[in-house]
């Protein structure tokens, strides 16, 4: 996710859940999964394999009407177990073809008790009908588009306002949306598109992400879209698309072939099957790594798309185990887009621009007050932005190009399509050198207050 100027220090904001309950019965799967910031997202009991979503919707009345078939597994014996959903109207549900009986409560529960309990290491289907308006939630989940279209875009809940899911990182699955809307409407989603028919009145679309993918990374779009098809030389397709107020962007998104190989050589191959970008005409304040195709806010720049697309790395494809190693994913994109695209594609001393930045915040606490490991909640998407890139160059001075970038290229790679933490980063990192890196670590990381210059200007830094 990349912010509006430094909007990231002021609106995005966490309410505290209620600790987690703890569940007596033992054939009840947890309502979550006791993430420190999130206790109550995500469930215990189940893993999702796969995710097929089928939407109608109808954009004068904002009506959707939704059918969810989940495919998953049983982790222990369930007599009875959760969704995450905040949308319209649930109107069915069954499990395994038979009907199940429902409840929904909490801020986005929905707790299915199925006719027959499932056993450990089976697998299951559920299925989940439901209708009603598609609200606008401005940013954070179905938004409304100015030309009377809509999209979702939001972190972390998204999801949950237009499917029901498994709302975890640590519950990634395959993902198909089929998507019915009127025909004068176009459709657009993550993955591949497999199918874009007109019938009569209705368009039909289809989009499969054949990778693993968590729920705020899924989106869907619709809008009178305009689209730019380009193919990378090992035929990746990359489709992207343009809102009717849009169009302005088109010139950076031309530049996507170029963003991929380029970060490419700093991470290893391009993660996806697929890829391309999502520009919308939203008042949005933010722009999202939504896997394969981003969200992008109106004021878009080249950085932003930079940002983004360094997500289908870190983010994406090497996920966060809990909310508090949200540095995995932000700093390594700000840093891509901040300092390496300046320095290799347009010749700038980042050395120079670092120096700067440490100079003009040295008297400023307020810059330093938040970790960067463990924001804490409600600080999730702050210091990530403005010191993450900092902290990212002063290991790259302290370890060495050769060692930095061979190593974060081989722990992307070891998390492929998984999930990985802080704590995982700091140990690799560490097997990676011959010096203690304790004090560096605890220094950029853990504490409130400026490192000392020992830290703040290793190797090459110094002097």
């Amino acid at each position: 996710m990349r912010w509006s100027g430094w909007l990231c220090a002021a609106v995005v904001g966490a309410l505290l859940a209620a600790p987690v309950p703890v569940n007596a019965d033992p054939l009840v799967g947890a309502p979550g999964l006791d993430d420190p910031y999130y206790p109550l997202d995500g469930n215990g009991g189940y893993d999702v394999g796969h995710y097929e979503v089928t939407i109608d919707y109808d954009p004068p009345s904002h009506q959707l009407t939704g059918t969810t078939t989940i495919d998953a597994t049983a982790t222990q014996p369930l007599r009875m177990f959760n969704l995450d959903f905040n949308g319209p109207n649930v109107r069915m549900v069954s499990v395994n073809n038979l009907p199940a009986a429902f409840d929904r409560n909490g801020e986005h529960e929905l707790t299915v008790t199925p006719l027959l309990p499932l056993l450990p290491g089976l697998p299951f289907t559920v299925t989940v009908d439901y209708a009603g308006e598609a609200r606008n939630t401005e940013g954070e989940g179905w938004t409304y588009s100015p030309s009377g279209g809509a999209f979702v875009s939001g972190e972390p809940h998204s999801a949950t306002t237009w499917y029901p899911l498994n709302d975890t990182p640590l519950d990634k699955a395959t993902f198909t949306l089929h998507a019915s809307v009127p025909a004068e409407w176009e459709v657009v989603s993550n993955g591949v598109r497999t199918e874009n028919a007109v019938a009569g009145a209705k368009r039909d679309v289809t989009w499969e992400s054949h990778q693993p993918v968590l729920g705020y990374l899924t989106t869907v779009a619709i809008d009178h879209y305009s689209f730019l098809e380009q193919t990378r030389p090992n035929g990746t397709p990359l489709i992207s698309a343009f809102a009717p107020n849009a169009e302005r962007n088109r010139e950076t998104e031309q530049r996507l072939p170029e963003i991929i190989d380029f970060e490419e050589a700093l991470y290893g191959p391009y993660p996806f099957d697929a890829a391309g970008g999502i520009y919308v005409d939203a008042d949005l304040e933010f722009s999202l790594e939504t896997q394969t195709r981003p969200i992008y806010a109106p004021w878009t720049d080249l950085p932003t798309a930079v940002h983004e697309i360094a997500h289908q790395w870190w983010g994406d494809s090497v996920s966060v185990r809990q909310w508090s190693d949200i540095c995995l994913n932000e700093c390594f994109a700000s840093y891509t887009a901040d300092y390496l695209w300046p320095e290799r594609m347009e010749g700038k001393d980042v050395d120079a621009a670092y120096r700067e930045t440490i100079r003009k915040h040295r008297t400023d606490p307020k810059f330093w007050d938040i970790p960067l490991e463990n924001p804490g909640v409600g600080n999730e998407f702050t210091s990530v932005y403005y010191r993450g890139p900092l902290f990212l160059h002063a290991l790259r001075k302290q370890l060495g190009d050769d060692v930095f970038f061979t190593a974060v290229r081989e722990f992307n790679a070891a998390h492929a399509h998984g999930n990985a933490s802080m704590p995982e980063f700091r140990i690799f990192m560490q097997s990676k050198s011959l010096t203690d890196l304790t004090g560096f670590f605890d220094a950029w990381l853990n504490r409130t207050t400026m490192p000392p210059d020992e830290y703040l200007f290793p190797g090459a830094l110094r002097g």
